[in-house]
């Protein structure tokens, strides 16, 4: 069994050695049992327990502060708009003087599974709010904490054949919300449809109102708006909002980047022009991927990837842990603040398939948590200390904690929300409600219950230890807003796809691969079951904790290990920029390709000639590979295809001499028996496959396994050649990342399966153990034709010419997987690798594979080919040649 390293006490010692940790104290004690056992029980316990919590704060604020906005839990009294201080936005941007906590709470009844709470809510509402109002609140406050909720509880309230149905309901809800919606409907008018920041209810835009506004608060509105506009027919909301957001995304700069800051009336981003996750763009990514998911308009998904494929570019730290704020035009980094609000990007990840960025970027939020027992609003990455200590109860990490959690099922995230909740009950909890906390380090408490603590914050929380809530089954097309509201559209109210904008985007699989835990070990060939263990068990754990400077618990010592290293996290960047050329050199970019080079077809793009065009290219969230979405002037949009004409690219540039060589070679395999008379003897091995065929992709670097003759002064190549070669594996080692120690062998191909590390050093080690190449074993539906920067393929050596790499498709490679575990099961001897002269490439099958042959008319099978670009499968590329 082959034990994973994980962090030790040495070297990381080293690191934090002198870190002040005294800004740690408070937070180091914690009244729940981390690491123990989660049982039903518990579980049900700490649903009840936030359950009571969140009565606590939603009865004293009927109590002693409804009907105005807010609770004052200290002096347990109401807070609504401060009338004496218009410029007092802190408070005026949220209370307009219409019960905000009331609405905004309003469909937490739901996921309490509290009926008659929610009927009584239902009615205050009706009885007590009127938007006829002189206030001047924020649109986006209003709209996400006020309409969002007024839009939730309709649904749910008008909705038949469930428990919150009320059959004397006739629609005042969406009446509230439709006049609301009116009412915010002239912030739109400016000449580039961008909202004006805040507006009075009941006299519109005031004169000399300020004509800045936020990202976030501009971009974030189709949600609420296009549900307003679907239940009610009235269109206009959805049209506003809908150029409000791409008015933002169609400003961004050349690396795909939106500003924090813009001017509602230019359209031009402000100064400083700075990009990130946190405060004033956040939710502009977040309704991307919302509005697609809740309506299928798959134009805001081409926004969700390239815009998150930007972030992760650019604004991710080096390390891949923590985002930072980046120039919109360069990506450089300008300041390395870390806000609380940001902590809702590990959720975002997790809902967009990207689990381990998420299980990476969370990891920092939590160790900020511990250090302070709570999370403070500013962190400054490069002096280790908070720039802002408030904690106002915000939801955003306890959001992302659910999300993980549901995605996961790691107990590691019940034992978080374990934590936060005995935080949040230790330290804010007052006898009228809920209080913030002003400093984390004084504890120091602020007289404000904001709306989101009930309507985000313990919502979050009581999913997280409620797993048999009906949300967690419901499969329909659902979303929480970014307040926590939940909207869903009926299908009668979808909008179908055109027949044209059908052909053109084609259908396909967006479906996010599963969670894997992390493998703490493995036995025998197969490195993909094993051992595995949870969050606390990965390899990086202690990285995010020293990455914020917090110091080490006496826990989390005693799990290190004497025998493990520390090593620097690195990741793959999220996106790339190419100028192609057919033989790999550099030549200009070609900024108008005229149509003898490209045209466009009825599902996409045609590439006659590639020389000079430019591509962008971005990976995709399902794990398999990247896509194209810039084609020189053109962008490619989800499900549009580029075929690949040109003739140049039907065979690759390889070696020093720029020959070329074909990208698909035939290879037979059969069984050497040792005993032919074996299968007469009543071993169960009749139906064992003997010999087939197969076709591999050639990597573009290393022999040239086609070749009848190698260069002049190369050595001959024995991979596959004459009698063919053994091919063998190595269970220790089955992924070939290692070296194989104390091995020698005589020309044999060692089979290996993909991941870990490169197809480049797979061969370097199996050459440097005398084998004559490798057989990696793919996990692809299509070729992969291996590729390799000419530094890389300069330092491994000129040794690396003697040997051969070729790639398997996913079927074949199970395929000969099958003939080596027969071999090896009974003793019939090895399994020889030859390689056949082909004229091209085909897939002829041996009658006794048992596999089905599809599109079959002349005996050979069509192969699906992409165009594979620095180790990079582009899969939305198809090669004709």
């Amino acid at each position: 069994m082959k034990w994973p390293a994980l962090w030790p006490s040495g070297l990381l010692a080293l690191l934090i050695a002198g870190l002040d940790s005294h800004w740690l104290s408070f937070g180091s004690g914690h009244a729940f049992a981390e690491g123990a056992q989660w049982t039903s029980g518990r579980k049900l316990a700490l649903r009840d327990q936030v359950r009571a919590l969140w009565h606590h704060g939603f009865d004293n604020y009927m109590r002693f502060a409804f009907p105005l906005d807010e609770l004052a839990p200290l002096s347990c009294t109401g807070r609504g708009p401060n009338w004496h201080n218009p410029s007092d936005i802190a408070s005026n941007d949220v209370a307009g003087n219409f019960s905000v906590t009331l609405i905004d709470a309003l469909d937490t009844f739901v996921v309490l599974n509290d009926p008659p709470g929610f009927e009584e809510a239902v009615r205050n509402i009706i009885q007590w709010v009127s938007f006829d109002v002189n206030t001047k609140p924020q649109v986006f406050e209003t709209t996400i904490r006020v309409l969002g909720g007024l839009l939730s509880g309709h649904i749910y309230a008008n909705r038949t054949e469930q428990p919150f149905h009320l059959p004397w309901y006739q629609g005042e809800l969406l009446d509230l919300a439709y006049d609301l919606g009116v009412r915010l409907l002239p912030a739109f008018s400016t000449p580039t449809g961008l909202p004006y920041a805040r507006i009075n209810l009941r006299h519109g835009v005031p004169k000399g109102e300020s004509t800045d506004t936020c990202t976030a608060g501009a971009g974030s509105l189709i949600l609420e708006f296009g549900t307003l506009s679907r239940l009610t027919g009235d269109d206009r909301f959805e049209k506003a909002a809908y150029k409000a957001f791409f008015a933002l995304w169609n400003r961004r700069s050349d690396i795909g980047l939106v500003g924090n800051t813009v001017n509602i009336f230019t359209g031009n981003w402000l100064h400083p022009e700075v990009n990130g996750i946190g405060a004033g763009i956040d939710s502009f990514y977040e309704y991307a991927l919302k509005w697609y998911i809740m309506s299928g308009e798959v134009e805001f998904l081409d926004v969700w990837q390239d815009s998150y494929a930007s972030a992760m570019r650019y604004a991710r730290s080096p390390d891949g842990y923590w985002y930072r704020s980046v120039n919109v035009h360069t990506g450089d980094a300008q300041y390395n603040m870390v806000d609380s609000l940001s902590a809702f990007w590990p959720g975002l990840q997790v809902l967009g398939g990207d689990i381990e960025n998420a299980i990476r970027s969370h990891l920092v939020y939590w160790n900020l948590w511990r250090g302070f027992a709570g999370l403070p609003e500013m962190w400054d990455m490069n002096f280790r200390t908070a720039t802002s200590l408030q904690y106002p109860l915000r939801p955003e990490f306890v959001e992302s904690t659910w999300y993980l959690y549901r995605a996961t099922q790691d107990p590691f995230y019940l034992d978080v929300g374990a934590r936060i909740f005995a935080d949040i009950s230790r330290r804010t909890k007052v006898a009228c409600g809920l209080a913030g906390i002003e400093d984390l380090r004084t504890n120091a408490p602020s007289d404000r219950m904001e709306s989101f603590v009930l309507s985000e914050t313990l919502k979050y929380l009581y999913l997280l230890f409620d797993e048999s809530n009906p949300l967690h089954s419901d499969d329909s097309q659902w979303v929480f807003t970014t307040e926590g509201h939940i909207l869903s559209l009926d299908p009668a109210l979808m909008k179908p796809i055109s027949a044209a904008r059908k052909k053109l985007r084609r259908v396909e699989n967006l479906q996010c691969p599963a969670y894997q835990s992390p493998l703490l070990a493995y036995d025998d060939w197969d490195a993909e079951t094993g051992l595995r263990g949870g969050i606390a068990d990965r390899a990086d754990i202690d990285y995010a904790r020293q990455l914020i400077g917090r110091a080490v618990s006496e826990a989390e010592e005693q799990a290190w290990s004497p025998d493990g290293w520390c090593s620097i996290p690195k990741h793959q960047p999220y996106m790339y920029d190419f100028v192609l050329s057919a033989d790999g050199r550099t030549v200009p970019e070609d900024l108008h390709p005229p149509p003898e080079k490209m045209v466009t077809v009825s599902d996409g793009f045609l590439v006659h000639n590639v020389t000079g065009i430019r591509v962008h290219i971005v990976s995709r969230l399902d794990g398999k590979g990247y896509d194209i979405t810039k084609l020189g002037p053109h962008a490619v949009k989800t499900g549009q295809k580029i075929y690949f004409d040109d003739p140049s690219l039907a065979l690759a540039p390889v070696g020093k001499d720029r020959q070329r060589r074909v990208p698909e070679v035939s290879l037979r395999l059969y069984l050497d028996y040792v005993d032919p008379m074996l299968q007469l003897q009543g071993l169960g091995t009749q139906d064992i496959i003997t010999e087939t065929m197969v076709v591999a992709a050639t990597a573009f670097f290393g022999g040239d396994p086609t070749a009848s003759r190698p260069p002049s002064g190369e050595p001959a190549l024995r991979f596959g050649h004459g009698e063919g070669v053994r091919v063998v594996r190595f269970p220790n080692n089955p992924l070939g990342c290692a070296p194989y120690d104390d091995v020698l062998l005589e020309n044999e191909a060692i089979a290996v399966r993909r991941g870990d590390c490169t197809f480049l050093e797979k061969l370097v080690f199996a050459q440097r153990a005398g084998a004559s190449g490798v057989v990696v074993l793919g996990d692809e539906d299509h070729h992969i034709n291996p590729s390799a920067d000419s530094e890389e393929v300069l330092a491994a050596g000129e040794q690396i010419n003697e040997v051969a790499a070729v790639v398997l498709r996913r079927e074949d490679a199970e395929l000969v997987a099958k003939m080596l575990d027969a071999a090896d099961k009974h003793g019939l001897g090895a399994v020889r690798l030859v390689v056949e002269p082909s004229d091209g490439p085909s897939e002829p099958r041996n009658e006794n594979d048992g596999r089905h042959q599809e599109n079959v008319d002349d005996g050979r099978k069509e192969v699906t080919r992409v165009l594979y670009l620095n180790n990079h499968p582009l899969l939305n590329t198809r090669l004709n040649v």
